[in-house]
């Protein structure tokens, strides 16, 4: 079945962006910032789960004080291009609990992976199975970071004009 888009109003888009903000507040938080009702709230959070543009609530944990925690950029190219090969390699991928976000991109190289380990033993690790080790990677470059200096997974709901 192919999703649909949602059609957001301004409340929508404002509840949205504090849900990504932070989701762990009170209905009644919420509601105080948007207008609404902590059950009027809480209908349209449940609008969002349903429809699939709330996809889940995570926590997200401040990695500079995990301890050893080692965060590399893999850029990749795969041997062939075909659909197949390419399924192989996204599953391979999405199958893997340290790998934090996969593009698939255009230009030289194939995908882009970021990868998070618990340290350098368990990079390397991570990195002879889902590249060095794994048919069909050409090439794979490793870039550890130094200073996550931004992070996360915001997305703008607004409507920009161009």
């Amino acid at each position: 079945m192919p999703k649909r888009t949602l059609n957001l109003d301004e409340i929508d888009r404002d509840l949205l962006e504090e849900l990504q903000t932070d989701a762990g507040r009170t209905l009644r938080e919420l509601g105080d910032v948007v207008g609404l009702s902590p059950s009027a709230v809480q209908r349209r959070i449940e609008g969002y789960r349903s429809s699939g543009v709330l996809a889940r609530q995570v926590a997200v944990l401040d990695t500079s004080l995990i301890p050893n925690m080692v965060m590399a950029v893999v850029l990749v190219t795969l041997e062939r291009e075909s659909p197949r090969h390419h399924a192989a390699f996204r599953k391979r991928l999405l199958a893997a609990p340290e790998v934090q976000q996969a593009y698939d991109v255009t230009g030289e190289w194939d995908y882009v992976v970021i990868i998070t380990a618990s340290g350098l033993p368990h990079y390397r690790e991570v990195g002879e199975r889902l590249f060095a080790e794994a048919p069909n990677v050409r090439k794979y470059t490793s870039m550890f970071v130094l200073s996550p200096e931004r992070t996360g997974s915001f997305v703008p709901v607004r409507e920009h004009p161009s």
